[in-house]
């Protein structure tokens, strides 16, 4: 009996959209003929208590899915889902992009909130913990705002290009999605999961498969140990494929841009499905 672990609902939207997502997953997986059942996480001073035996599919958001990786990993038991040292190296940004940099990737120039003068506008600026693009701001002129300049924040010059994102997951990798944006117009959380832009598979072949080599040395660097989507973005002036994130607990339902990455690729649903249950 696979359980699929949701997290009890909040007034976020995040909570919102994971809940939606495991119900999604619990259904289709009810249609494959699997036995499924979910259940809500409670944590309880830093431990995971009350769950049912059985494989865990973890299905929370960022901060839960973390405090979750952590709670269970310090208890031994296994679960489907990302590891709370992986989480946590792809999640500071700065550590990120540390590491990216150090393995020969391409990056957009960065630097702690509290080191950016001079840094040239126009600017990025998003907390340094977190994923899924909250709190990233595009800033065209001066100043960073007081409340950006400490430590828990960083900046990163803004590219102008093509953003795509592809799927990877058990060394099976799919192809890349060309996010139907305005070139330089920043890809934030609303736009992501409120005010959705179409996307389709990335017409040029020569320059997906240079995504998806990088996105494969990528997910190595960060020994991704389950699914990821890496993000990147295609600058238009130089032609130079720049890492800007590697989501390590991406939404995995059918409906979600790692579903349609790795479809593009001919992994067919119930292929993704069996990747996501053995791939931990």
């Amino acid at each position: 009996m696979t359980v699929v672990v949701i997290e009890p609902w909040r007034a976020h939207p995040l909570a919102w959209i994971h809940r939606a997502e495991a119900r999604a997953i619990v259904d289709e997986l009810r249609r494959s003929g699997r036995a499924v059942t979910q259940t809500e996480i409670r944590l309880r001073q830093d431990a995971v208590a009350d769950l049912p035996p059985g494989p865990l599919l973890l299905r929370l958001s960022d901060p839960v899915m973390q405090a979750a990786a952590q709670a269970l990993g310090r208890a031994g038991v296994a679960y489907l889902g990302p590891s709370a040292a992986v989480m946590a190296r792809c999640y500071d940004k700065w550590e990120a992009h540390r590491i990216a940099t150090a393995g020969g990737v391409d990056c957009p120039a960065t630097a702690l909130a509290t080191d950016a003068a001079g840094f040239p506008f126009p600017l990025i600026v998003k907390p340094r913990q977190g994923s899924d693009s909250i709190g990233m701001r595009l800033l065209r002129t001066g100043p960073i705002p007081g409340r950006a300049r400490t430590g828990r924040s960083i900046v990163q010059s803004h590219i102008v290009g093509s953003e795509l994102t592809v799927a990877v997951i058990g060394g099976r990798v799919g192809l890349p999605l060309k996010v139907d944006l305005p070139a330089g117009t920043p890809y934030t959380f609303a736009r992501k999961y409120l005010l959705r832009p179409g996307r389709g598979p990335l017409a040029d072949a020569a320059l997906a498969e240079r995504t998806r080599e990088l996105a494969l040395k990528i997910a190595g660097l960060f020994a991704v140990n389950w699914a990821a989507r890496i993000d990147l973005i295609h600058e238009t002036a130089t032609g130079r494929l720049r890492f800007l994130e590697c989501d390590v607990a991406p939404l995995v339902g059918p409906a979600s841009a790692f579903a349609a990455s790795l479809a593009a690729a001919d992994i067919a649903r119930a292929e993704q499905l069996e990747l996501l249950l053995d791939a931990a």
